[in-house]
């Protein structure tokens, strides 16, 4: 019998926010599916591990091949799966009545928490793997931003989109959130042009008048 794929918010970094939840789903797993950033966690867990990598198509077809034989396959989610995570391909590929979501704590909600403000009317952008097909005109009515960064290309974008969005912003730059080496700095638009980025970037474009 096929059993659910269970996929697993793994928090946004420092295993002290994974949750129980999380860490009891993984300790059930045969087939765990990881990405780079995730390869490390659970290593009490005896389970076959794949790497989730970068072809999308290939890794369903690992899933699909375990989830025939019978076998329980994890598939750990970095942050939250419902953002910008493998969670939408698996579930497009198998049916929501099979696969089981357990939510985790993403990088956006720590964000949010360093400067005490609330995220239900953000709008978040993922510009993590390429420029985001959006403009500012869309953007301009909205008072929080969060933009998932992690490559020289996505400041670069956001350095040009923030003079566009009016005045009365303010920028943060929030890198490694929960880790050791966590950055959360405010920054001038032209600064994200020179600065170097982490991989686990967040930029927040608050209106200012929310801060005071």
């Amino acid at each position: 019998m096929k059993k659910k794929i269970i996929i697993v918010g793994c928090g946004p970094g420092a295993e002290e926010y994974i949750t129980p939840a999380a860490r009891a789903a993984a300790a059930r797993a045969d087939v765990l599916i990881v990405s780079r950033r995730l390869k490390e966690f659970f290593p009490e867990v005896a389970a076959e591990r794949i790497d989730s990598g970068v072809d999308i198509e290939g890794t369903l077809n690992e899933i699909a091949s375990r989830r025939d034989t019978g076998r329980q396959v994890i598939i750990l989610a970095t942050g939250d799966p419902g953002i910008a995570s493998l969670a939408q391909p698996v579930i497009r590929r198998f049916g929501r009545e099979n696969c089981e979501v357990i939510p985790g704590i993403s990088s956006i909600q720590v964000a949010f928490a360093r400067l005490g403000l609330d995220w239900q009317d953000a709008r978040i952008i993922s510009a993590h793997g390429s420029d985001p097909e959006v403009s500012a005109a869309d953007l301009r009515a909205a008072e929080k931003i969060a933009i998932l960064g992690g490559r020289e290309g996505s400041l670069r974008w956001a350095a040009g989109l923030i003079p566009e969005l009016g005045k009365g912003r303010r920028v943060f730059l929030c890198e490694d959130l929960t880790l050791p080496d966590e950055k959360f700095r405010e920054v001038h638009a032209d600064e994200l042009i020179r600065i170097p980025v982490s991989s686990r970037a967040i930029i927040l474009i608050i209106q200012g008048e929310l801060l005071s």
